[in-house]
């Protein structure tokens, strides 16, 4: 057993990139990997094929469960990089420490792999849509950050009925919005245009106006009557959906919500902001209709050989165990739509969030997709129980540079309060074949 840690050359590295035995590990910052240039590098992204296991991370005391969840095993031969060599230096110790031999480390990402455009970097086709706090921080103290060539932005913190989350401690400058302004309670879908346009006039937001939303993880509680009070890291997603399919030109996530703010060790503010109407919202609404799709439309995705109808509930909620919600009563799925796991419930998106709440990686979405027909050639919908995990879902997707992405807006609420609208439960046949076949 080998238990020192082994540099690597650019030469060595280049001829392990198609060898599915040896895997790359990116420990820079999640954002790094997305593609944007933290640290000067002329080249933003990461190494083709890299995994992303940011340094932040091993302050977890279940990061070797990430690991296993990547399929990352000791028989691997491990290479690891990052921005400077006391963090990748760490990393690989923990990879020893936790039984993993074959490790080594490549300190000359910077220097040599990104300043060589011969040598193959990938990132996220919208990595820029998808801030960091640094980003943030930047823009919110008058700084110029990259991608940003705007002379006006409001920072949004979004909740469901629930301004506490917002007045116990907030982003500096940052208004809040309730989902309730921009989706009506009755359906659970999008509000008409009139009322969109009040809407987002009220919070001073134009068509031109760069956005920036996030939201605050509460840990919701199904046993809470309105257990989305707690979820306003989705509601944030929700709500930028919304705005895009209303017109607003540059919306912008930060990465991780108010975790990643707090994360970074930046100051929080307890100061309820007023808002500053706008006179005009400067647009016909909805500037992007086709990002919405009702209920005829996706009858018609459904018998589609081009369409996929993409269903982001939980397993519970697809074979009907569960409707998923207190005020649901109607438990199945729609025939036909695909399974998109997002995770344990209504309220958690663990299959599309990393353990700090910001976005999974990129690749492994794309790859779970793949595997269950969900490709980016198709005109793809996706839909949850009343919108806001299916909003996240396809804001993946769109981040992903997918072409024809968008939300069923209707989702499991809508279909099955149509007696007429088929419905099934149980297990799929092609589900249990596969299972059967592992």
């Amino acid at each position: 057993m080998i238990d020192t840690v082994k540099e690597i050359s650019t030469e060595e590295l280049k001829k392990t990139l198609d060898n599915p035995a040896k895997k790359i590990i990116d420990v820079r910052p999640i954002d790094a990997y997305n593609g944007w240039q933290l640290n000067n590098e002329p080249r933003g992204g990461h190494i083709s094929g890299a995994r992303s296991l940011p340094y932040k991370w091993t302050n977890y005391i279940d990061w070797i469960e990430m690991v296993r969840l990547k399929q990352i095993l000791p028989e691997h031969d491990i290479i690891i990089y990052g921005y400077n060599k006391d963090e990748t230096h760490t990393v690989a110790e923990r990879f020893l420490k936790s039984g993993y031999y074959k490790v080594g480390v490549y300190y000359h990402f910077n220097d040599e792999w990104t300043v060589d455009p011969s040598l193959p970097m990938q990132k996220m086709e919208r990595y820029n849509q998808l801030v960091s706090a640094g980003w943030l921080n930047s823009l919110i103290f008058g700084g110029r950050p990259p991608h940003y060539d705007n002379d006006k932005f409001l920072l949004l913190h979004a909740h469901y009925r629930n301004r506490d989350a917002y007045l116990s401690g907030h982003i500096p400058g940052a208004i809040d919005i309730d989902t309730l302004e921009l989706e009506a309670p009755e359906t659970w879908n999008r509000r008409s245009p009139a009322e969109l346009k009040n809407a987002l006039e009220r919070h001073g937001i134009t068509s031109d106006t760069t956005v920036i939303m996030y939201g605050k993880f509460m840990h919701p509680d199904n046993n809470d009557p309105f257990p989305g009070s707690a979820a306003g890291d989705i509601g944030a997603i929700r709500c930028a959906f919304l705005m895009m399919y209303a017109g607003v030109k540059d919306v912008r996530v930060l990465n991780g919500g108010f975790q990643s703010w707090t994360d970074a060790g930046y100051d929080v503010s307890f100061t309820d902001e007023p808002k500053q109407p706008a006179r005009e919202f400067g647009a016909l609404i909805p500037g992007r209709p086709e990002l919405a799709v009702d209920t005829p439309r996706a009858k018609e995705m459904l018998i589609s050989a081009d369409s996929e109808l993409v269903c982001v509930r939980s397993w519970p909620e697809y074979i009907g165990q569960v409707s998923g919600y207190n005020y649901i009563e109607p438990k199945g799925r729609i025939p036909g739509a695909v399974f998109a796991d997002c995770g344990s419930d209504a309220y958690h998106m663990e299959n599309y969030r990393n353990f700090d709440h910001t976005t999974r990686e990129f690749h492994e979405v794309a790859a779970i997709w793949r595997a269950s027909g969900i490709t980016p050639d198709k005109h793809l919908a996706f839909y949850c129980g009343t919108g806001w995990r299916g909003s996240e879902a396809w804001f993946n997707a769109w981040l992903m540079g997918w072409p024809r992405v968008s939300v069923y807006d209707g989702g499991w609420f809508e279909w099955s309060s149509d007696p007429g609208n088929p419905f099934e439960t149980g297990i799929p046949a092609e589900l249990a074949d596969q299972a059967e076949r592992k």
